[in-house]
C-alpha cells in the first residue's frame, strides 16, 4: 500500500496570492466608496457607474483566478490589465476636472492589483511590462503630467518590479530546498536499506565465508565465493542504492509530498510498544538483561529500531568478542529519554579499527547502530578499551521522529 508522507516546506508565493485576493476586493470597495463620495463632482456619472459596476463584477467573479499561479492564466492577466487601463483612460470622460487637479482615476489603487498579478505570475520582467502600460495610460489620462503623477507612476513601476524580483528569488530558493529534501529523503532511505542488508544478507555471507574456510574442501571454495559477494555487496551499499521513493511538489499547499511504498498494516506502525518485550529475547546463558519493573513505552517504530540497534551491537559481540564472551544489557527509563547499554567482556576494539572498517565498507556500527539512533533523534556512544571489553550506550528521546520515512 502507498503511504503519503508530507514534509512541509517554505512557500512564499502562495501567501502572496492570498494577499492579492484580499487586496483586489478591498481596493475595489475603496474605489466604489471614493466614487460614491464624489458622485456630485462627476460631469457624466453614468460613465463612472458603468465602469465601477463592471470592475466590481469582474473582481468578484474572478477571485478564483488569483488564488494560485496555475489558475492565473495569461488570458486572464491580459483581460484584467485591459480593464484597469480602460478605467484610467475613461476617467476624463466621467470627470474632466480630474485631468487638472491630480484627482484619483476611476479604478484608483485597484490598478496596482493587476500589476501585482503580473509580478507574482511572471516575475520582474512581466511586472515591468504591465507597470509600463499603466504608466503610459496615466500619462495619457493626465494630458500634462504633474510631479505627483510622475511620482505615483514611478512608485508603481519600482514596487512591482521589486516584488517580481523577490518572487523569482523565492521560487529559486524553494527549488533548492525541494532538492535538498529529496537528497535527504534518498539518503535516509538508502541508509535504512543498507541497515537491513547488513543485518541480514551480509551477516549470512560472512558466516558462510568463515564456516567454509573452517571446513575446507569444496566448502572453502563456497566460502571464498561468499566472501567475494560480501565485498561486492558492501561496496554497493557504501556507494549508494536507488531509493524506492517518489517526491512530487504540491505548489498549491507549499509542500513536498514524499511517497514511500509501505505496508500500512505492518506491525509496529502506530501506537506504543513496551521496549522490554523486544529486548527480553536477547537474554540467554551468556547475555544478561536488566530492566525496570514498569513498562518502558516508546512509539512502536522507534522501539523496533532501537531493538534492532541493540541486536546489531550483540551481533558485533558474537563476531568480534568471540563465542565465549559474555554480554550485559541494561535498560533505563528516564523522564526525557530511554537508555540501553550493551557491554561485553571481550578484548575490546583496537584504536582506529572502526574508521578502518568504514573505509572497507563494513558499516555495522555506522549504519546498523549510529544510523538508526540518528534517525530516531538519539545518540550512540561507543567506549572500548583494549583488553577490557566494549560498551555501547544508546539513548533515544521520548519524543522521536520515528523511523525513516515518517515525520512526527
Amino acid at each position: 500500500m502507498v503511504k503519503r508522507v508530507r514534509v512541509v516546506r517554505m512557500s512564499v508565493e502562495q501567501p502572496l496570492w492570498r494577499a492579492l485576493t484580499a487586496y483586489r476586493v478591498l481596493t475595489m470597495l475603496y474605489a466604489v466608496l471614493l466614487a460614491a463620495f464624489a458622485r456630485h463632482d462627476y460631469e457624466r456619472p453614468w460613465i463612472a457607474i458603468a465602469f465601477l459596476s463592471l470592475m466590481a463584477v469582474w473582481t468578484l467573479a474572478t477571485l478564483p483566478k488569483v488564488g494560485s499561479a496555475a489558475a492565473c492564466t495569461k488570458r486572464f492577466l491580459g483581460a484584467d490589465l485591459a480593464i484597469a487601463l480602460i478605467g484610467i483612460v475613461v476617467t476624463p470622460l466621467a470627470d474632466f476636472q480630474a485631468q487638472h487637479v491630480d484627482g484619483p482615476t476611476l479604478p484608483s489603487i485597484w490598478t496596482a492589483g493587476s500589476v501585482l498579478a503580473f509580478a507574482i505570475k511572471g516575475g520582474w520582467r512581466w511586472a515591468g511590462f504591465a507597470s509600463s502600460l499603466v504608466a503610459v495610460a496615466n500619462l495619457i489620462e493626465r494630458g500634462e503630467p504633474s510631479r505627483d503623477t510622475l511620482h505615483n507612476v514611478m512608485l508603481v513601476w519600482v514596487a512591482s518590479i521589486a516584488i517580481g524580483y523577490v518572487v523569482e528569488v523565492a521560487r529559486a530558493s524553494e527549488r533548492t530546498l525541494a532538492r535538498a529534501l529529496e537528497i535527504e529523503a534518498a539518503t535516509r532511505e538508502r541508509e535504512r536499506l543498507a541497515r537491513d542488508i547488513h543485518d541480514g544478507v551480509l551477516q549470512v555471507l560472512a558466516m558462510v565465508q568463515r564456516r567454509g574456510a573452517a571446513l575446507g574442501g569444496e566448502a572453502a571454495e563456497l566460502g571464498r565465493m561468499a566472501g567475494e559477494q560480501e565485498v561486492a555487496l558492501r561496496t554497493l551499499v557504501s556507494s549508494g542504492l536507488v531509493p524506492p521513493t517518489r517526491l512530487s511538489e504540491d505548489a498549491s499547499e507549499g509542500a513536498v509530498v514524499r511517497t514511500v511504498e509501505t505496508d500500512e498494516d505492518e506491525p509496529g506502525d502506530g501506537g506504543e510498544t513496551d521496549l522490554r518485550t523486544l529486548l527480553a529475547p536477547h537474554a540467554g546463558s551468556r547475555t544478561s538483561f536488566a530492566e525496570p519493573g514498569a513498562p518502558v513505552l516508546l512509539p512502536s517504530a522507534a522501539a523496533a529500531e532501537l531493538a534492532a540497534a541493540v541486536g546489531a551491537a550483540l551481533d558485533n559481540v558474537r563476531v568480534h568478542a568471540g563465542e565465549g564472551a559474555r554480554a550485559w544489557i541494561l535498560l533505563e527509563d528516564w523522564p526525557d529519554e530511554v537508555a540501553v547499554t550493551v557491554r561485553d567482556d571481550g578484548p575490546g576494539i583496537p584504536e582506529g579499527r572502526l574508521a578502518q572498517a568504514e573505509g572497507e565498507g563494513r558499516l555495522g556500527v555506522a549504519l546498523s547502530i549510529r544510523g538508526r539512533l540518528r534517525d530516531l533523534g538519539g545518540t550512540a556512544e561507543l567506549i572500548s578499551v583494549p583488553g577490557q571489553g566494549t560498551e555501547v550506550e544508546l539513548k533515544v528521546p521520548k519524543v522521536s521522529r520515528g523511523k525513516a520515512g515518517s515525520v512526527r
